[in-house]
């Protein structure tokens, strides 16, 4: 699956972002996904070399999952997908920033973003509810 409207990265300059990042002990680092034209801050999510590698070539989000070991190109089972806007990296080169158009919502329980719990003066609470239900992003 590619992004029509992404525009090649250079394979020089991929092995040089690579070259660039923080990766952990076990060869991870955090990602978090932003929306691009809005500034919501939709999920955060692994990614291991092969994980960037593959988004900077395919301008599709490809994350790392830890539960299953494996690349997990985002939406390849739910429809939901996150197109590269951008690729950033931070200070410390151990966080990933990518801007995203995301198509549908990110997070598995059916909400536009994984951050809806909300801990307030009043205890915690759930700020924003379900636009799909999980059963239909993910049929057994």
């Amino acid at each position: 699956m590619k992004n029509q409207t992404f525009n090649p990265i250079a394979e020089e300059t991929i092995i040089n972002t690579l070259n660039e990042l923080k990766f952990s002990s076990q060869g991870l680092i955090p990602a978090i996904a932003q929306q691009y034209d809005t500034g919501e801050i939709l999920m955060m999510a692994w990614m291991n070399m092969d994980a960037v590698r593959e988004t900077l070539q395919t301008g599709i989000i490809c994350y790392w999952s830890r539960s299953r070991k494996a690349l997990w190109r985002k939406g390849e089972t739910s429809g939901q997908t996150q197109a590269l806007k951008n690729f950033r990296y931070d200070c410390d080169r151990d966080t990933i920033l990518v801007l995203v158009d995301q198509k549908g919502v990110a997070c598995h329980t059916g909400r536009r973003s994984c951050f809806f719990h909300e801990t307030t003066a009043d205890g915690i609470k759930s700020i924003s509810e379900a636009v799909i239900d999980p059963a239909k992003l993910y049929p057994q």
